[in-house]
């Protein structure tokens, strides 16, 4: 090992056999984690050839099992956001693109620093499970056309153990682990295809438009690569997707969009996302026939019914998906409000995303509790008037001391300017990649 370290450390290739033992080791534990850490380290700096990256991908999904959903007619569609602020699309997007007979197996992660987390957003429902083995996962999914789960643990376990090293090591920002760490779930999976969400701006997880642009671009190809068809796009994360930033107020806006309202921002990303996985999965010729497939699911409520059929699967109280209100609400309530007047010019997604972080919305360590009822209301977004006085945002919490440590984070996140900045939905989507 001490000699494929120094390989790599020194810019060197490693062949495909020391990849292999390298991968298999760390899944076994008969590699010491300090020389896993040390070399991806090494990785971080060094990178991977486009052939040692698909060895090692190959490697990570062969450390465990791997779903085969063959039985299962069509062509299977999975989405995947590299995490933002209030970003609820998985949440209405599943069930739309299922009501549009285009299976859904979706694996989903937990909050990642500031940025949500789809199983932590699932779970405001009592009693849904996100833990499912592999043939509950195949059953929900045959019956619903769709399921929302996490990880189970024999789908992909070296990427599990490897994730918790890079995140114990400051070796999380590296294209090349990024990209293998979610194909190798994706493909373990049983998926077909992907439609890849990579967000960029100040509420990213990586905020630069070039990083986040090679990042789609190495999924695309080791996607491909790998047998998955993979397409990608560029979405705006400066602001927060919709109004609600939590986790049950997040759920809440997405069986708002369901419902065929929501806010205009987060209908349009759901239906720009589904439309591209209704091209993937055969259902249509082209995004247009996509975009009024999807339109038609939330107008006649196909899609909440498949949320209905899908929740009641997983265990969960079917009473929430009728009736919201029923979801967890912290008890205490505070107004963040305009100093100025003006126009509100800045809504900075990475200092909400923080700031909802540490009212318990999110984990600021991996033992942590999340607290479902806690969260933002936006009151007002970029591009709207506001006068000195007009309430911003409505914060929602269970204690004051998370409240004081919040607000120096949450109240300069919102800045009014005198000029009107225009705004519009469809200029989320900043490039297509494929």
């Amino acid at each position: 090992m001490p000699t494929w370290i120094a390989c790599k450390r020194d810019g060197g290739e490693l062949d495909d056999g020391a990849l292999r033992t390298i991968v298999d080791g760390a899944s076994r534990g008969v590699i010491p984690d300090y020389q896993i850490s040390a070399l991806l380290m090494a990785i971080v700096w060094r990178g991977l050839s486009p052939r040692e990256l698909a060895t090692w991908l190959d490697a990570m999904v062969a450390s465990g099992d791997r779903l085969r959903l063959d039985r299962i007619p069509g062509i299977k569609v999975d989405k995947h956001s590299t995490g933002g602020v209030g970003d609820k699309i998985s949440l209405c997007l599943a069930p739309l693109v299922a009501a549009c007979d285009v299976p859904v197996p979706m694996m989903s992660g937990r909050s990642l620093g500031h940025t949500g987390g789809t199983l932590d957003k699932l779970e405001s429902i009592p009693g849904f499970r996100t833990a499912l083995e592999p043939r509950e996962f195949e059953r929900v999914l045959a019956k619903a056309g769709l399921v929302l789960a996490g990880q189970s643990a024999r789908l992909a376990p070296a990427d599990r153990l490897l994730y918790a090293l890079r995140d114990a090591t400051a070796t999380v920002e590296s294209i090349p682990l990024i990209a293998s760490s979610i194909l190798a779930k994706k493909i373990a999976e049983g998926a077909d295809a992907l439609v890849m969400d990579v967000k960029v701006g100040c509420g990213a997880f990586l905020p630069e438009r070039g990083r986040a642009r090679a990042l789609a671009r190495t999924i695309v190809d080791l996607g491909g690569r790998a047998g998955l068809r993979v397409i990608a796009l560029l979405t705006a994360m400066d602001q927060p997707i919709g109004r609600a930033v939590g986790n049950a107020c997040e759920l809440r806006e997405a069986i708002e969009v369901l419902r065929g309202d929501g806010p205009a921002d987060t209908r349009a990303l759901t239906v720009r996302l589904g439309a591209e996985m209704l091209v993937l999965g055969g259902r249509v010729p082209d995004r247009r026939n996509g975009a009024t497939l999807i339109e038609a699911a939330i107008a006649s409520g196909a899609g909440l019914e498949r949320l209905r059929k899908c929740v009641a699967l997983q265990g969960g109280d079917l009473r929430v998906i009728d009736d919201p209100s029923r979801l967890p609400q912290a008890p205490r309530v505070k107004i963040i409000r305009a100093r100025t007047s003006g126009w509100l010019a800045r809504l900075d997604a990475g200092l909400l995303g923080r700031g909802t972080t540490i009212l318990g919305a999110g984990r600021l360590r991996k033992e942590d509790l999340v607290n479902p009822g806690v969260g933002i209301e936006l009151d007002r977004k970029v591009g709207d008037r506001v006068e000195r006085g007009d309430p911003l945002a409505t914060v929602r919490f269970a204690d004051d001391a998370r409240w004081s440590a919040a607000r120096p984070l949450l109240e300069p996140a919102f800045v009014v300017g005198p000029k009107r900045v225009p705004v519009h939905p469809t200029s989320l989507v900043l490039e297509t990649i494929s």
